[in-house]
């Protein structure tokens, strides 16, 4: 998988049922408007504000309605034997590719125990063919994922530990990656990354604004060029000076008509009257 994932958000009802219909929507709109593929429960779908079952069922109508080859879900939680429990879902329902975040309860984690926790998901795995993609996403998780470690656990099993997303916004490190671990598919989470794919050896980008942006970015791949590439950052600007998962929703709920999209999980609450204004001028 390369080129532009977006992130996509997960709509919910007023209890915090997550809901099949829109969701397909907008999963497909975002594969018909510029997106090569969707990173399905990341941070942007709330998946740690929602349960396993819940979860399950999200990645079951992705799975059963959109192209597996186009997906990949995010497996990750702090126990290992629920992050199992949901990789082996995925594997199960057509997934070949789990975005899985670190341990993140117990800290500091040493490089050591790092290693040994991916090793054993991988263990435990077995033969499933699914491959696991590293979330590197400290500002979230206060753990993050050294060079050294992807690269030791990408030559001890090269074809499970293929990928990573880095949401830490630091393009160094991905340039890191990318020397250090030939064949990884390095995925920053910025579309703004965009204009330095090829130089930089970056597999594409995994974004939440990629679902407003996705258009643009689609547009600067074919013919790259700065007025585009300018857009593209103001865009994505103008959507991250509000609470990002708030600001997506609400965008996706005015593109599509549907107000339930305004819904979201605690601890988030909906996008403010001044951020709605705001957003209303993208």
């Amino acid at each position: 998988m390369k080129g532009i994932i977006a992130a996509v958000p997960t709509p919910v009802d007023g209890d915090g049922r997550a809901l099949r219909e829109p969701f397909l929507e907008h999963c497909r709109w975002a594969l018909a408007n510029g997106c090569d593929g969707l990173n399905v429960l990341g941070t942007t779908g709330e998946a740690n504000s929602l349960g396993i079952a819940e979860r399950k069922a999200v990645m079951g109508w992705a799975a059963q309605n959109l192209d597996p080859a186009r997906l990949m879900v995010g497996t990750g939680l702090t126990s290992l034997a629920d992050t199992l429990e949901l990789t082996r879902a995925a594997a199960d329902m057509g997934y070949r590719i789990a975005l899985v975040l670190p341990p993140f309860y117990y800290k500091p984690v040493s490089d050591d125990g790092l290693y040994a926790w991916y090793m054993a998901l991988d263990e435990a795995l077995g033969e499933s063919p699914i491959a696991i993609w590293f979330y590197n996403f400290p500002q979230m998780t206060g753990v993050p994922i050294p060079v050294d470690v992807v690269a030791r656990l990408a030559a001890a099993r090269p074809a499970r530990f293929a990928g990573i997303k880095d949401s830490s916004g630091d393009l160094a490190y991905c340039r890191s990656l990318v020397a250090a671990v030939p064949g990884l598919s390095v995925f920053p989470s910025s579309e703004t990354a965009l204009a330095e794919m090829q130089a930089s050896g970056f597999a594409g980008c995994i974004s939440a604004t990629v679902n407003i942006s996705a258009p643009l970015c689609a547009a600067y791949l074919a013919a790259p060029d700065e007025t585009l590439a300018a857009r593209i950052a103001e865009t994505r600007g103008k959507i991250a000076a509000h609470p990002l998962v708030p600001a997506v929703k609400y965008l996706v709920g005015k593109r599509s008509g549907d107000p339930v999209w305004e819904n979201v999980l605690p601890p988030f609450t909906q996008a403010d009257a001044p951020s709605r204004a705001a957003l209303d001028a993208i």
